[in-house]
């Protein structure tokens, strides 16, 4: 299997990846070069999937500011009449 580049991941495949890394390392069967491949890829997943979460939340930071005085109001999805 070809192993996709990170930074070409989404955030949810590099969270599942990262769950299935976890999990082989927990179990311990991994020879040890495997073991310490796996755990740097793992490494790399992580910063990948913090870097989008930190650029996501740069984003609702500016949307929110755009005019200085945004609030968020609850969404009413009644029909009006």
């Amino acid at each position: 299997m070809a192993t996709k580049k990170i930074e070409n991941m989404s955030f949810e495949a590099s969270v599942e990846e990262l769950e299935t890394i976890v999990n082989q390392l927990e179990q311990g069967d991994l020879p040890l070069d495997k073991a310490l491949a796996q755990f740097e890829r793992g490494i790399g997943l992580a910063r990948n999937g913090q870097q989008k979460l930190q650029g996501a939340q740069q984003k609702v930071d500016i949307l929110m500011n755009n005019n200085g005085e945004a609030t968020l109001t609850p969404f009413d999805n009644t029909p009006e009449s």
